[in-house]
C-alpha cells in the first residue's frame, strides 16, 4: 500500500513518549521512550516529571521512528496527536510538537481522543473494526465500556468507573503487597502462583440494586479497601500475608466484574464483537476469562498484542490514518490540549 497515507502519531498523555508511523493500516514503527523508572520511586506518575521527560524525549524519539521505518519526515502525509484526555502538561508537549511538525511539513493535523485511539489501534492487528464494536478500555486512568459504531466519528459511552480505575487499583494493591510500580505486571506475575478463589473479595456494583443504577459502570475503590483491611488484619495478628493468594484473589475480582459487564453490554446492545484495550488488557487472566465468557455467549473477542495495549504512538497514528482514509476534516492549528476531553469528541 505504498500509495496509502503515511501518518505520524504522537502520544504524550501520561508517562510514555510514543511516536508511531502507520501507512494506511500497516504499522511501520512504534517507538516509545518511557519515564516510568523516574516515577517508580514516588509510587505513581508525577505530572511535572512526565512533562519534562516528554520535552527531552520528543525529538530523539521522532528521529528514531523515522530511521527505524526507513522514511523521511518529508514523506509524512499527516500528523496525529493525542489532544486529550490526560495530564495537562504532558498533553501540551505533544500537541505543541505536533503543531510544529504539521506546520513545517505543510500537512494536515488531527487532534485525537486518547480513548478512541485505544480502540482504533486494533485495526493494525486484526484489520477493520466491525461496526458496531463494543470496547472495554481498562487502564490506570480509565475503565470504560464504549459502543463504537464508527471509531472516527461516533463513540458512545455506556459505562465508566465511578471511582478508582482498574489499573489504579492494581497499582495501589501492589503497593500494599510490597510489589513494585507499576503494579499490573507484578500482580499478574504473583497471581500466577496463587489461588484466585482463596479469598472472597467483593465485586463492586454487581448487586441487583447496583445494576439498576450503574448497569455498565465500575467501582474498584471498595475492593481496594477490602484488600487493605484483609492484609492489615493478617499483619495485626502476626500472620504472614500470602502475597500470591491475595494477588490472585484481587485480580480475579477485577477481571470477573470487567468481563461480566462487558458480556452483559454486548448481549443487551446486540453487538457480537468485543474489543479489549488499554494497559490492563495485557493482563493474562483478563484475556483468558474474556475468551471463555465471550465464547460461551457467541461473542468474538479482539485484543491487540500487549505492546499495543499500553499507551503508544502507533494507536494515535492508526486513528489518524483512519481519519484520512475516511475523509474526515483535520483539526485547526489552534488545537487545544484538553485534559478532560470527552470520549464522544473523537477528534478536536
Amino acid at each position: 500500500m505504498s500509495d496509502a497515507p503515511l501518518v505520524l502519531g504522537i502520544e504524550t498523555s501520561c508517562d510514555e513518549t510514543g511516536v508511531g508511523l502507520v501507512r494506511g493500516r500497516t504499522l511501520l514503527v512504534d517507538a516509545v521512550a518511557s519515564s516510568v523508572d523516574e516515577h517508580a520511586r514516588f509510587g505513581g506518575v508525577v505530572p511535572e516529571v512526565a512533562s519534562r521527560a516528554h520535552l527531552e524525549a520528543m525529538v530523539p524519539t521522532v528521529e528514531r521512528a523515522c530511521v527505524e521505518a526507513g522514511v523521511r519526515l518529508s514523506d509524512v502525509d499527516a500528523v496525529a496527536v493525542t489532544s486529550g484526555p490526560g495530564l495537562a502538561g504532558a498533553l501540551v508537549v505533544g500537541v505543541a510538537s505536533a503543531k510544529a511538525l504539521a506546520l513545517a511539513l505543510g500537512v494536515p493535523l488531527y487532534g485525537i481522543n486518547h480513548l478512541a485511539a485505544h480502540v482504533a489501534v486494533d485495526v493494525l492487528e486484526h484489520g477493520p473494526l466491525p461496526e458496531p464494536t463494543m470496547a472495554l478500555l481498562v487502564s490506570g486512568g480509565h475503565s470504560s465500556l464504549l459502543l463504537v459504531p464508527d471509531v472516527t466519528d461516533d463513540v458512545r459511552p455506556l459505562g465508566r468507573t465511578i471511582d478508582d480505575a482498574a489499573g489504579e487499583a492494581f497499582d495501589k494493591v501492589a503497593r500494599l503487597l510490597g510489589l513494585p510500580f507499576p503494579g499490573g505486571p507484578h500482580i499478574d506475575r504473583a497471581a500466577g502462583e496463587g489461588d484466585g478463589a482463596a479469598i472472597a473479595f467483593p465485586r463492586g456494583l454487581t448487586a441487583a440494586h447496583d445494576l439498576r443504577r450503574h448497569r455498565y459502570d465500575f467501582s474498584f475503590s471498595g475492593l481496594k479497601t477490602a484488600v487493605a483491611r484483609w492484609v492489615e488484619h493478617r499483619e495485626a495478628g502476626g500472620e504472614p500475608v500470602p502475597v500470591a493468594d491475595v494477588a490472585a484473589s484481587f485480580q480475579e475480582a477485577v477481571v470477573d466484574v470487567l468481563t461480566r459487564k462487558a458480556v452483559l453490554a454486548c448481549r443487551e446492545q446486540g453487538v457480537d464483537h468485543l474489543l479489549i484495550g488499554g494497559g490492563v488488557a495485557a493482563n493474562s487472566r483478563l484475556r483468558v476469562l474474556a475468551e471463555e465468557r465471550c465464547a460461551a455467549a457467541g461473542i468474538t473477542v479482539r485484543v491487540p498484542r500487549p505492546r499495543l495495549c499500553t499507551d503508544n504512538g502507533a494507536m494515535v497514528a492508526a486513528l489518524g490514518a483512519e481519519m484520512v482514509l475516511r475523509g474526515r476534516a483535520p483539526s485547526a492549528l489552534d488545537l487545544p490540549a484538553d485534559s478532560s476531553m470527552p470520549v464522544t469528541l473523537v477528534r478536536a
